[in-house]
Order: structure tokens, then sequence, then C-alpha cells
């Protein structure tokens, strides 16, 4: 039986849920405590995990000794100052959703923190089961990745509450929001740095027809990213949030002299239309040049992780691995470092579409080249 692990939530909207699903699937975890300021929202948490304490700050939070690892799924925006809270009060390992902040005038705040308990960014994409078999194939399959391409084709922006991810300036941009995921796997699959970034982006679609407050949302919704790396590597991203009639959501490829290869990822199965039978299966495709003759394989997910959320039971392998770093029993997969850099590349990304030029950059930030 693993060490039981008593966890404190700081937040619990649509992707806080998510996590108490899967942390119940973990052995020995339970939520004991949640601090949750919406009504509607803590009333869902409630049923999802009635043994758990709600209370009324975060302050009071982390004043209970019974919480012994956090997990911080609040607005983007409130990250940063909850973790300055955290590392004023009594630190303990905390699982922190990204981004880290929204803010580049930020990034000596979160090189700051001096938290001394473990930190984990929540970049749960790494461990979708295809895209985990990507990465553990791509070296060997294309014979050294020369150019790595990541789409994604996908539905519009949920609403949330107080409506605060219809904003720039609570969401840090969608280049940041929602794609710092991608950026990151950038970073993990090529195993290097970018030193320069190209992007062209812009709302075009989506939420043109919504005020909140007398203000029209300016999120953006579409975007090309193109990335130097130090080693050669090129790397694009292409988003766009008003194609949730694709076959699937994610489709990532690695291509290098030996070969290619690709996975491809449907959406969360709750969207996927009843008169089109079963859902898509995840896939993985090995192309070699040599002999010819591409080689797809299923990669099936677990129903049970796919009931718990909508990201191919990634949150459940991510908070086991977590659950191993609270139990001193693993070390943390995704840094602080890893999460400055995927807020920088998306923040680079928003600036270079914005300007028209392309933005060289560093791990102290970015500048027009």
């Amino acid at each position: 039986m693993s060490k039981a692990i008593c966890y404190g939530m700081i937040g619990c909207g649509m992707m806080g849920q998510e996590h108490l699903r899967n942390i119940a699937l973990v052995e020995g975890a339970h939520v004991g405590a949640i601090f949750e300021p919406d009504a509607g929202m803590r009333a869902e948490a409630a049923a999802l995990a009635p043994g758990a304490r709600f209370v009324d700050s975060v302050e009071e939070l982390l004043a209970d000794r019974m919480v012994e690892a956090l997990v911080v799924t609040s607005p983007n925006h409130m990250h940063l100052p909850q973790l300055e809270q955290i590392a004023q009060a009594s630190p303990r390992p905390v699982l922190v959703e990204k981004p880290l902040f929204t803010d580049p005038t930020d990034l000596d705040r979160v090189r700051g923190l001096g938290l001394s308990a473990p930190v984990w960014v929540a970049m749960e994409y790494r461990y979708m089961p295809p895209v985990a078999a990507l990465i553990d194939t791509a070296e060997q399959a294309t014979g050294g990745i020369r150019m790595l391409t990541i789409r994604e084709h996908r539905f519009p922006f949920l609403p949330k509450v107080g409506d605060w991810n219809r904003f720039n300036a609570q969401t840090g941009g969608t280049l940041v929001e929602k794609c710092c995921h991608f950026f990151d796997l950038m970073r993990h699959i090529l195993k290097d740095d970018p030193v320069r970034i190209m992007a062209s982006g812009g709302q075009d679609v989506n939420h043109l027809d919504e005020s909140y407050d007398g203000q029209t949302p300016d999120i953006w919704d579409n975007a090309y990213v193109i990335v130097d790396f130090k080693r050669g590597a090129r790397a694009m991203l292409e988003l766009c949030m008003f194609a949730e009639g694709a076959r699937y959501q994610e489709e990532i490829s690695a291509i290098g002299p030996k070969g290619k290869i690709e996975c491809l990822v449907p959406g969360p199965g709750r969207f996927w239309p009843a008169h089109l039978g079963a859902p898509p299966v995840p896939q993985l495709i090995e192309s070699p040049r040599d002999p010819k003759g591409p080689r797809a394989i299923d990669i099936a997910v677990d129903p049970a992780l796919l009931a718990a959320g909508d990201h191919n039971g990634s949150t459940y392998y991510q908070h086991a691995r977590f659950a191993d770093v609270v139990r001193g029993q693993g070390a943390v997969e995704v840094s602080l470092d890893d999460g400055i850099w995927a807020v920088l590349m998306g923040m680079a990304a928003q600036e270079s579409a914005r300007t028209g030029r392309a933005m060289a950059i560093s791990d102290r930030g970015f500048t027009p080249v």
C-alpha cells in the first residue's frame, strides 16, 4: 500500500475537477481541503470529493497541517500570486497548472519565488499515451529530428467562471494559455532550446459577437508559429480553434534523415457525435524512407482514464508521477524552468505576430531581431 497523501486544491473549476477525478484514481491519494470561491463550482467539486473540507481563503488552506501537497488550478493570472503565498507560508510540494505567469514583466517574480519544496508545472500533453509513444521512439525512427510539426484543430474556448478566459489580460493570450503545452513539447522532444520565433495569428471567427461589461473578447483563435532551435532543428505550430469538425484534434509529426513518425490524438470523447459511432482511437504511425511503407499502431487508452478527463488519460499519468515526488520516490519532470520557457515562447510568438517581426529568445526574455 502506497503512503497516503492528503491534497489541498486551490481552485476547482473545470480543470480542477478533472484533477479531482484523477487524484481519486491514484492509490493512497485523497483531497482533504478545497478553496473555490464560486458556489456552482464548489457544489460540483463537493460531489466529486465528498470527504473534502471547503475553506474560505488560500491562507486558511495553507494553514491546514493535514494538507501534504497542493494543486493550483485557479485562473491563469492568479497562479503567480498564489505561488508567492505558498512560498511565504509553509512550503510543500506543488503541482501548478500552466501557464506560470501571464505578464512578461513578471519573469523576475517567478525566478525569485524561492520555493523550498518541489514544484511541478502541469504539462499534461507529455503524458498522453500516443504522444509519449512518439517521444520514446522519435529519435530512432527519424535518425535525429530535423523538422517537428504540431497541429491542433479544435473547438473554441469553453465558458469559464466569470468569463476570465475571454481576455488576454487574464490568460496571457492564446499562444500562452492554450499553446504553452506545445512549446513545452517542442523543447522536450528536441531536447534543445529555441533561439528565434516567428508567428502570424489573430482573432477571425470566435467570440466576436460576445460582450462582457461592454467589452468584446480579444482572445485569438488561430495562428502559425515557426521556431528555430540552437542545434538547427525547426519546429512549427499550427493552431485553429474553429475546427472541431476534424477527426483528430492533435497531430504531431517528427521527420529526420531516416524517416517520419507521427501521432494522431482525438479530442475529448464527450464531444464526439454519437451518430458517428465510436470515437477515433489514437494512432502512432512510422514512415521509414527505406524501405517505404507506413506502419500504423493503435494506442488504446484505458476507458477509466478517458472518463476521468479530457486529455486522453494524461492527467492521471502526471498525477501518478507527482505522487511519487510527494512520497520522496521520484523527481520533478516538468520544472519551473520548463514552465518559464513555455510561457516565454508563447509571449514571443504573440509579439512576433503583433509586430510582424521575428523574435530572438533566451531564458531571460525575447527581443525583436
